[in-house]
Formats: C-alpha cells, structure tokens, sequence
C-alpha cells in the first residue's frame, strides 16, 4: 500500500503550532437558516450532522489522522482513523440573539485560538444560529497540513450542494484501514531515500548542468526576498495566539470593473487596496510613509487538478511591494500591476516552503520572528461562482480566514463566491488592535479606486458603473444591527 506521506510544503506548516502560532485555515459562511432552525429557533444539529456525513465519502482526508511514526521509520503521514465520530468535529454554539455582526466575528475569534486535537481529523465545524432573520453561521476549519487556500476550498465544496434539494445516496458503512506496519514504514523509507540517492548520483554526474539549473531556480526561488529588507514598521512584532477580525465586502465585477480600468487583474485591485489600508494604519500609529514601499508575501497557487480536486499545498512564494508612500490609489494600482506582471513571470518556486529537511523547517521557524523580508502576508484565493447549498440551506455569502505567524500581525484574505468579493484582515489582538483602521483604509481605497473607473460621461448611479452599491461595509458594527449579508 502506497503511503500517503506529508510533502515539504505540508510539514513546513505543522511546526508553527509548537510555537504558539496555529496554522488553521478556514471560512465563516452565513447560511439562511430557514431549513436549518426548528419553529422555536433551535438549530437542527442532527440533521446538519447527517448531511455532513453523507458528503464525507468525497473528502477522506477529513476522516484521517496524522500519524508520526518513530524515528527510523520515515516522515509523518496520514492514516485513516482507528474510530471516527461526527459529532467530535460538528458543533453548535448559540449566539445571543439578536446578535450582529460584532457578536459574530468575536465567537469566531474565540474559536479561532481552539487548538486542534492532533490525535483527530484535523477539522471542525461550528454552527452559530443566533443572528437576524433566522440565519445562522457557519464557521469551518481544518489545518493548513491538509490544505493550502484552493484545496481548501475544494475540501469546503465536497461537503456543500450545488442544489438546494440535490439527491444523495445513503453514505456507506466507512471502515478504516489498517495502520501499516513498521516493517511497511520501514521499507516505504528505505525505498523513498534509494529513489533520493539515485536522484541525487545522477545530479553529481552532470555537475554543468546541475550548476544551470541551480542558478535558474535561485532567483524565482529568492526574488524580493534577498533583494531587498522590508522596511521596519510596527507591522512585524512577534505575535501570540489571539486574533480580532474585520471585514470588507464589495462585489466581484466591481473589482473585475477596477482591475480592468486600471491595466490590472484582480489581485492588483486587491493589493492596492491593502497598500491604502496599510498606509491609514501607519499614518495613524504615527509612523512615516512617504517613499515606503512595503513587502507583502503573496501565495501563487501551483496546483494543476481539476477545479474541485485540489489536495495538499502547492505554492509558490512571491514578493510583491506595496507602494504606500503613494497617496493616489489609482497610480499605486498601475504602479502595483507593472511590478507583479514582471515577478509572475519568473516566481515559480515554492521558495523556503519546499525545504525538504525537518530540522531545516522547524529551524526556519525559529528564526521567524526576526524575519526582516516580509511586513504582511495576502492570500487571493477564487471561489466558486455559484451558490452553494448546506442541507438545503442557500450559503450567502462566504468569509476567508487565514493564519497568521511568526512577526508578522496582519494578514489578509479574499474570496470570490458567487458574485461576491469579500476581503477579511486577521490580527493579532494584541499587536494589531486598531485592525478597524486598517479596514477603513481598505473601504476607502476601493470607494476610491471605483469612482476614478467610472467612465467619463456615464452617470455614478447608472447600473452599469454599479455606483449605487457600497463597495464596502462597516466593520465590526457594535450596535447598529446590520444586516450580515451583503445588500
């Protein structure tokens, strides 16, 4: 039996938990709750468990656990788990109602520091019923070792519908597979270093063109990052294990709309959008921005699988500035879009992700919190264009949640969801707690990103400049009562 062993990139992000840096990614969804609560308001859990269960066929990482076998005998690896049982990974915890969003995003920080059980299925689901007009959230995670942002994703979509009401077959008795034994862990490793020590004979018997293809993969692998030192900024301090969220939303042809008028794609909108947000927030703390460009670590995903069966972690590392010493939000888009154009067409290495030592990685780690090559990280990642159903229950709207480590106290997310474009900043609440500022900048970068690709002579409230719209909403409302779902 072939053994499923965690790649470079895979193990690269189990450390960070030993240092007090959990490496969960996931999504907070807003489900209509219609279906979902009972005419007194309580969430039908049971049935939410059941519709779970009969998807779990198409994720079976979800019902496998990381197994570490003692040394000797090879890296870690994922093996089925000796007894599985749902109702360990699906829970309910009820808002106060009415709760908003403020209510919402603090129940999700909360759960956000909840450290996963290693001796499980690395993943969990909360349901949070509670909010107004009897919706309900919804918020997922599982750890970064399963998937990276796109396997994620497709890890999200096998256990949703495509339809409200879409047939499923009864879910079939699941029977795990035996644990392999030492002598099979022993011969996988002993044949995974003879396939190493062949590789490795052949490279020293061409040295020239070893010595090629080693300067060909240094500067994609080093690119902005030996360059050139991040500015310092209060951006990087060590941080701890707590976060505070906020939120922007605007829609996806809006961003398409600002992209396009301003020689871009998406994630050029996205980063210049971050660069105004960032400089709000220095400027705010006191601290110069003029001529600073600032580093912001960007994942390029480098998976190849058919959309929706993406598995691991298969990234790229690139380093993209942000020019925020520039106050026009349209220039630092251009200047942006130039800048990333040119590294995307030599970044195609997973960089220091892919170090193939555990020592090295976990050494990596170490050395993290006096990084000087990085001030933030963001992470673009594309849903799926069409909604999404959990038992039935119409998902509307889905929020990104991104880990954050080391030194670095701000990181974002973005994730395109039928029609959507919703953008989330995770901090560290103690290092970042004026994380609202930042979103503020955000808001007002795109509101004004979007006013100067409003064609000339056509009218802001024209359905076609989309004007009438907000780009974005508040952030953390505490006592408004706004509604959770984009209007």
């Amino acid at each position: 039996m072939a053994m499923d062993r965690l790649t470079a990139q895979d193990l690269m992000s189990l450390w960070p938990d030993d240092l007090g840096w959990p490496m969960d990614i996931g999504a907070l969804a807003v489900l209509d709750g219609a279906r979902l609560l009972d005419a007194d308001g309580h969430f039908r859990l049971e049935m939410a468990r059941e519709a779970i269960a009969q998807h779990l066929p198409r994720a079976p990482r979800l019902r496998q656990v990381l197994y570490v076998p003692r040394p000797g005998l090879g890296g870690p690896l994922w093996v089925d788990a000796p007894s599985f049982e749902l109702d360990e990974h699906v829970h309910v915890a009820a808002l106060p109602a009415p709760a908003g969003e403020a209510q919402l995003l603090a129940a999700v920080e909360q759960l956000c520091s909840r450290r996963l059980d290693r001796s499980r299925p690395l993943w969990q689901i909360w349901f949070l019923p509670g909010l107004p007009q009897r919706r309900v959230g919804m918020y997922i995670k599982l750890h970064h070792t399963v998937a990276d942002g796109r396997a994620g994703v497709a890890t999200l979509g096998a256990l949703l519908d495509l339809e409200p009401d879409a047939p499923l077959p009864p879910a079939p008795t699941w029977t795990p597979a035996p644990l392999p034994s030492n002598r099979e862990l022993l011969q996988d490793s002993l044949e995974r270093r003879l396939r190493a020590a062949r590789s490795a004979l052949r490279t020293l018997a061409r040295p020239r063109a070893t010595a090629a293809r080693v300067r060909r993969a240094w500067q994609p692998a080093m690119v902005g990052i030996l360059d050139q030192r991040a500015p310092r900024t209060s951006l990087n301090r060590r941080i701890g294990a707590h976060r505070r969220l906020a939120v922007v939303r605007t829609r996806l042809d809006l961003a398409k709309q600002i992209a396009h008028a301003h020689g871009g794609k998406v994630n050029d909108a996205l980063l210049s959008a971050v660069a105004g947000g960032l400089r709000e927030l220095l400027l705010s703390r006191g601290e110069p921005v003029e001529g600073v460009v600032l580093k912001a670590f960007v994942p390029v995903s480098l998976h190849h699988e058919d959309v929706g069966r993406e598995r691991g972690n298969q990234d790229a590392m690139l380093i993209a500035p942000l020019p925020i010493g520039e106050p026009d939000a349209g220039r630092r888009l251009r200047l942006i879009a130039r800048e990333t154009a040119e590294l995307k067409g030599i970044t195609h290495s997973p960089g220091v992700n892919a170090l193939p030592i555990g020592w090295l990685q976990r050494t990596a780690w170490r050395l993290a919190p006096h990084q000087r090559y990085m001030n933030v990280s963001i992470t673009n990642v594309p849903g799926p264009p069409k909604p999404l159903f959990m038992a039935g229950a119409p998902l509307l709207e889905v929020v990104p949640i991104v880990p954050i480590s080391a030194n670095l106290t701000l990181g974002v997310g973005a994730l395109s969801y039928a029609g959507l474009f919703t953008v989330i900043a995770v901090a560290d609440r103690d290092a970042c707690p004026d994380v609202e500022v930042f979103a503020h900048g955000v808001r007002a970068s795109l509101q004004e990103l979007l006013a100067a690709s409003i064609p000339a002579g056509r009218s802001p409230g024209t359905p076609a400049s989309a004007a009438h719209d907000k780009a974005t909403v508040m952030t953390r409302p505490e006592e408004d009562g706004h509604s959770l779902r984009p209007g």
